[in-house]
């Protein structure tokens, strides 16, 4: 067995042990911790859309919990700054020498998870400040730029039903989660398991069983999974289908999107199907890694026209027809 194989199997053995110990305080929601642990592994960010009351902020508390990395929850509010999250500089009286020197004091960002709650609520400055942390894992005060701890990772909110006095998040900066992830209702019977649970005197207590420096192995060995031609093939045929202006789009495209997924669609496709081969037991992609996680991936980067809100055919409509509707490339062999 190569030591790429072996670790393969300690990752997944080791996810694993990760759901059973959320289990302990999230109940049902399986595909959803699945997508938000592959998004960690692969190294981005991950937006988390539905209605209050769905234990969204329960879950990012617990994922913190259950891989010991430090973690701070930041409620964005319309009067939020970008100093209230980035830090600022102070004043301050150096002791021996009696002068008087700025020092920056480090905000909430300065943590390994961020939640960012209710992201949608703040003003685009605030928002612009969370980008640039995403993006290049940084913060810049004054003149100095400051990194981030690593492994960083933004676990954001939002409400999709109300949206009086929000801003919506700006294209550029939805691009930059690697995934969407709607949250919806409970079953029945996970509903009824949450209500024994949390009227109860069941303990929820989360031991952690990864570190920071296991995450960051992963996201090493994920870079190191083989990908077929064909996947990836299949990713471009995808991902170029939604683009009006290029090619030869198909009339049901020219009709209900009016813009398109970039470059950055299929960078996270490969990335996150390469994490879900590794969970699913294989050691290379295949198509059906890239179909599972198509919607989570590009909900966000599609721009339906108005005559799609129309008729009521939302994004995620318009994703599943694409993937009814490209051609699956013939099989290439593995590598």
């Amino acid at each position: 067995m190569s030591a790429d194989t072996l670790a393969a199997e300690q990752f997944r053995q080791a996810y694993q042990k990760l759901k059973l110990e959320l289990s302990k305080r999230i109940v049902g929601q399986e595909h959803i911790v699945e997508q938000v642990f592959i998004a960690m592994a692969a190294g981005g960010h991950a937006l988390l859309e539905g209605v209050p009351g769905l234990a969204k902020t329960l879950l990012v508390k617990s994922f913190a919990d259950a891989i010991d990395l430090s973690y701070r929850r930041i409620q964005f509010t319309p009067d939020l700054m970008p100093a209230d999250i980035t830090g600022t500089e102070i004043i301050q009286e150096d002791e021996q020498t009696g002068r008087r020197k700025l020092v920056f004091m480090r905000g909430p960002i300065f943590s390994q998870i961020i939640l960012a709650d209710e992201i949608n609520r703040t003003p685009p400055k605030t928002q612009a400040a969370l980008l640039e942390a995403m993006q290049e894992r940084c913060v810049t005060i004054g003149q100095e730029t400051v990194p981030l701890p690593q492994p960083f990772f933004v676990l954001a909110t939002q409400n999709p039903i109300e949206q009086e006095g929000t801003y919506p998040l700006p294209e550029a900066q939805k691009d930059r989660f690697l995934f969407l992830i709607k949250v919806g209702y409970p079953t029945r019977e996970a509903e009824r398991e949450i209500l024994a649970r949390t009227t109860g005197t069941s303990s929820d207590r989360i031991e952690p069983v990864l570190t920071g420096a296991d995450l960051q192995q992963a996201q090493a060995l994920v870079r190191r999974v083989p990908v077929p031609d064909h996947v990836t093939d299949f990713v471009l045929d995808l991902v170029r289908a939604t683009r009006v202006s290029e090619g030869e789009p198909s009339a049901f495209v020219k009709q209900m999107v009016g813009w398109g997924a970039g470059p950055r669609a299929s960078q996270h496709l490969i990335l996150a199907s390469k994490v879900r081969a590794l969970l699913q037991g294989r050691t290379h992609v295949t198509l059906d890694d890239v179909e599972a996680l198509a919607s989570p991936v590009m909900r966000h980067r599609i721009v339906p026209t108005f005559h799609a809100e129309a008729e009521g055919v939302t994004v995620d409509h318009i994703i599943d027809h694409l993937l009814k509707n490209v051609k699956r490339p013939q099989v290439s062999k593995v590598l």
